[in-house]
């Protein structure tokens, strides 16, 4: 299974979307609440360049925004950076 990792907040719409989406595909995702660990966030920051949640990689890959993740489901992107991320793990 892929790890996902997604910076997030208890309030933000869009993080619940994701992750909502992510586990119909039958995915755990590990949020990390910068809400509740304030520390967190510059790291997110400096990981991603954004500052704005939710922010989510599949394996070592930044995928981006709520946004992103869905452009690649419409792609068809998703699914194989999936399977090479479970690779990874």
């Amino acid at each position: 299974m892929p790890k996902i990792t997604m910076y997030s907040t208890r309030i933000c719409p869009y993080c619940t979307m994701a992750e909502r989406f992510l586990r119909q595909k039958g995915l755990e995702v590990h949020k990390i609440l910068i809400d509740q660990q304030p520390q967190e966030m510059q790291s997110m920051i400096e990981k991603t360049g954004r500052r704005t949640v939710p922010q989510i990689f599949i394996g070592s890959h930044h995928v981006g925004g709520y946004d992103d993740l869905m452009a690649l489901e419409m792609e068809g992107e998703l699914d194989p950076l999936l399977l090479k991320a479970a690779g990874e793990s």
